[in-house]
């Protein structure tokens, strides 16, 4: 009976069916891609690094970890990372580029992906340089021409593609360049205060990494080393794209529930018409069960069949993200068939499909026989807590799969409840507009105006459906724009002369007064000259840092304790800090046994420290005693140095230091001409320029927002979908309305503008309410989340909400043709 009846009402069905399909597809398509991710980065983690296990520190190894590395049969490579200015002498032109100093026959897996390829095992004997291929590219260089670092000039033999330990966003700040290690003492580059990373990399595919982690790593800690194995470096690049896929999952998951949504409607429609044929059956002797039963398996049917498709397209589709995410990715993804991403989609086809359904299912139970004579019988209040109960359990598996998805019971419920408020605003707004067009309807108003909006609660009006298909949509893509907009706007810096675009590195204590007199001859300003000292922990409280590291009940975050600081001293706060808590202390008179400090609060918080604790620091060789002095909020995000500790003047000025200058540089042609002479001057200077810094994170975010953009139009696409089966199934009624219209004497151009002014309404209404809601959750997130001032985007008010309004309006149109075309008679012959 079942089959019957569903060939019957085939169309209608495979309407139903469609509003799923897309919700699927986006959810396989990235649950399929994230298994396919997690297993290449399983499978290629040796590659990613390079060697099976490394040990690194930001200094060169001492005694003891020499001894260590002994003990492990000693290192077969090792390599000095560090920021550096590299000089192009073709083109007079200079870049920040990250310089990898390399020894040894690294990579032992994995491979650098050079052009030409015989430049990757050249370029040690013949003592060159293998260079990034887009700054190859961006100053138009050929293998034959140089590049210097520091005082030492090198050949480039060729173009740098792929190495293991560059990664696509890291890389794209400082691009590498590949050398060898023995030329880095007579660079000049490896000077006190410059930021580098030695590693020493291991080849023993036969030990075990877990367990020599555990035992030797804790012995590392305590000489400020760190051991890293090939597997923990691919859980943390698995947990990084991890957590992206999981977002990317649950705005696929929107656009299902948008789907299911669709469903539930169109099946109360379908329902209702099938109500007569129920009692038909009852009258001849079919049960309860059975008529609930032939719908049921209808709904289950065209769920699993809309499950196959919508695997089948989410199967296809992945095959695009490689390249829609090779930006991000470090390595290429090699696409398989993902077995549990396809039972997923079939599951979630008929499981969401028959949920959603129940509903409106539930009313054929209570059908009388009685209902074939009777007009109409009210079946609502009986099926009302069978009802209730459908809602519990579609609620209950959404806040399942979110959490299957997130793995944190808080993460669920608050997407679960996010999920509920988003719907019950979009709902409440539109029966809201529909009671008060009733009680202050605008009698005044043209014929085809009223009508139009009459139409929004005529009997089996889906004025609720379409805005939350509609409102979803939109409030996913403007949140995307304002959440861009102001994360944009908390990297930018106030373009005045006070403000600094142009921060030198590095800069020597002896070089200090070389490096202004070469900026202001230039008419350009010194704006600051800041003292950086380095220093380490060496007791918190009563506690020495390695009894700490070796405690594994402590909550001291690791960092703290293995953190190299860089600390600064000043009398004065500046504007990215407020202070939180205690007084601040200017300076201190000579001979002061314990220190006021002043701590940024993350730095209190991760050390589990208040206001009067004292701490112990290793300044190069001497200790000193200090106390925290006051607790300072700092705007991390503020185009501007900041610092977790500094301390009063008066203390530090004797210690040994580099410093910090910053200018300001009007335009690109003055900024490239300052760069290019200082880097001739003092080659062991890093420059960085802030309106590069601020185009990097501008074109990084467009990167992240397309593909965000991407997923929500499945949500978009989805509402299309459940608006052409609102209009399909609704399309009786319609014509009996045209018909009734032109009975009347309304011709064929008033009825299509009665229907356009309906959906003009429905895509006012929804998209309007989709860009306030975004607007106030961007607020919130601004205000809350990112602390910085909110500034709207134009583009979800000047695009978004009139673009999805006239799509609206262009559909509704376009499934309105079979409406104006349909002749009086066939409505008479029905109702005959």
């Amino acid at each position: 009976m079942a089959w019957r009846d569903g060939k019957a009402s085939g169309k209608r069905l495979l309407l139903f069916m469609a509003s799923i399909i897309l919700g699927i597809a986006a959810v396989v398509s990235i649950q399929s891609f994230s298994n396919n991710l997690k297993n290449n980065i399983g499978l290629q983690s040796k590659a990613l690094m390079g060697a099976d296990f490394l040990i690194d520190s930001n200094q060169p190894a001492n005694e003891r970890v020499v001894e260590l590395m002994d003990s492990l049969g000693g290192y077969k490579a090792r390599e000095v990372k560090f920021a550096s200015m590299a000089a192009f002498p073709k083109s007079l032109s200079t870049k920040l580029v990250q310089v990898r100093a390399i020894e040894g026959n690294y990579p032992f897996y994995g491979e650098l992906e050079t052009e030409p390829k015989t430049s990757a095992f050249d370029y040690q004997d013949k003592g060159g340089a293998l260079v990034d291929a887009t700054v190859m590219l961006q100053f138009d260089l050929k293998p034959g021409d140089s590049v210097k670092l520091g005082t030492t000039t090198f050949p480039i033999l060729g173009a740098l593609i792929t190495a293991p330990g560059s990664t696509g966003i890291g890389a794209t700040a400082a691009p590498p360049i590949v050398v060898p290690f023995r030329f880095m003492e007579e660079s000049g580059l490896l000077q006190r205060g410059s930021r580098l990373g030695y590693n020493y990399y291991f080849e023993d595919d036969k030990v075990d990494l877990e367990l020599l982690n555990d035992k030797v790593d804790p012995l590392l800690d305590a000489e400020n080393a760190d051991m890293d194995t090939h597997t923990d470096t691919s859980e943390r690049l698995g947990r990084r794209y991890e957590n992206v896929g999981r977002f990317l999952n649950l705005v696929a998951f929107i656009a299902l529930l948008l789907g299911c949504v669709g469903i539930a409607s169109s099946v109360h429609i379908y329902i209702k018409e099938k109500l007569k044929a129920v009692a038909v059956l009852k009258c001849l002797g079919a049960t309860r069960k059975q008529t609930f039963l032939i719908f049921l398996l209808q709904i289950a049917g065209m769920g699993l069949l809309g499950g196959i498709i919508g695997t089948a397209i989410g199967l296809l589709l992945q095959q695009t993200f490689p390249l829609i995410l090779q930006e991000f990715l470090p390595f290429t993804v090699e696409i398989s068939t993902s077995y549990p991403a396809i039972f997923v989609g079939l599951l979630l086809g008929v499981s969401m499909s028959v949920l959603f359904a129940l509903s409106p299912l539930v009313h054929t139970w209570f059908v009388s026989p009685l209902q074939v004579l009777r007009v109409q019988e009210d079946t609502g209040k009986k099926s009302r807590p069978y009802q209730i109960w459908v809602v519990v359990a579609i609620v209950f598996f959404v806040l399942l799969f979110a959490l299957w998805l997130l793995g944190r019971w808080e993460f669920a419920l608050s997407f679960v409840v996010g999920i509920l408020v988003t719907f019950s605003i979009l709902a409440g707004v539109s029966i809201g507009f529909m009671r008060l067009i009733k009680k202050y309807f605008p009698k005044s108003w043209s014929f085809a105006a009223r009508q139009s909006l009459l139409n929004l609660y005529r009997p089996n009006n889906q004025t609720v459906v379409l805005i939350l298909a509609i409102g979803i949509g939109t409030f996913l893509i403007s949140t995307l724009y304002f959440t861009k907009d102001f994360l944009l706007a908390k990297t930018t810096f106030e373009a005045n002369a006070e403000s600094p675009n142009l921060i030198l590195f590095d800069v020597q204590t002896e070089q200090r007064n070389d490096v202004e007199n070469t900026i202001t001859p230039k008419g350009l300003p010194v704006i600051d000259n800041i003292p950086i000292v380095t220093m380490r922990m060496e007791r918190i409280k009563d506690r020495d840092v390695n009894d700490i590291r070796l405690d594994t009940t402590t909550r001291v975050n690791k960092w703290i304790l293995n953190h190299e600081f860089r600390t600064t001293y000043r009398d004065s706060m500046i504007g990215s800090e407020k202070l939180l808590e205690g007084e601040w202390l200017p300076s201190v008179p000579p001979n002061t046994e314990v220190i006021p400090i002043s701590l940024a609060d993350n730095v209190a918080n991760d050390a589990l420290v208040k206001l009067g604790d004292t701490l112990l620091f290793n300044v190069q060789g001497k200790m000193m005693t200090t106390v925290v002095g006051n607790i300072r909020q700092v705007d991390w995000a503020r185009m501007q140095l900041n610092f977790s500790i500094v301390f009063p003047t008066g203390v530090l000025e004797k210690a040994p230091q580099f410093h910090v200058v910053t200018t300001n540089a009007p335009d690109k042609a003055s900024s490239a001409n300052l760069q290019r002479e200082l880097v001739k001057k003092f080659p062991n200077i890093s420059i960085i320029d802030l309106r590069q810094v601020v185009t990097l994170v501008e074109n990084i975010l467009d990167k992240i927002s397309w593909v965000i953009t991407f997923m929500a139009f499945f949500s978009i696409l989805t509402g299309i979908i459940v608006l052409i089966g609102s209009v399909r199934n609704s399309k009786y009624q319609r014509i009996r309305e045209s018909v009734l219209l032109r009975t009347l004497g309304a011709q064929s151009k008033q009825i299509l503008k009665i229907n356009a002014l309906e959906y003009l309404f429905l895509g006012v209404l929804g998209s309007g309410v989709g860009v306030l809601l975004s607007l106030l959750s961007s607020f919130l997130l601004a205000y809350f989340i990112f602390d910085t001032p909110f500034i709207p985007s134009w583009v979800p008010f000047l695009v978004v909400l009139p673009g999805i309004t006239l799509l609206v309006l262009a559909i509704g149109l376009f499934n309105s043709k079979g409406v104006l075309n349909s002749p009086p008679l066939q409505v008479l012959r029905k109702e005959g």
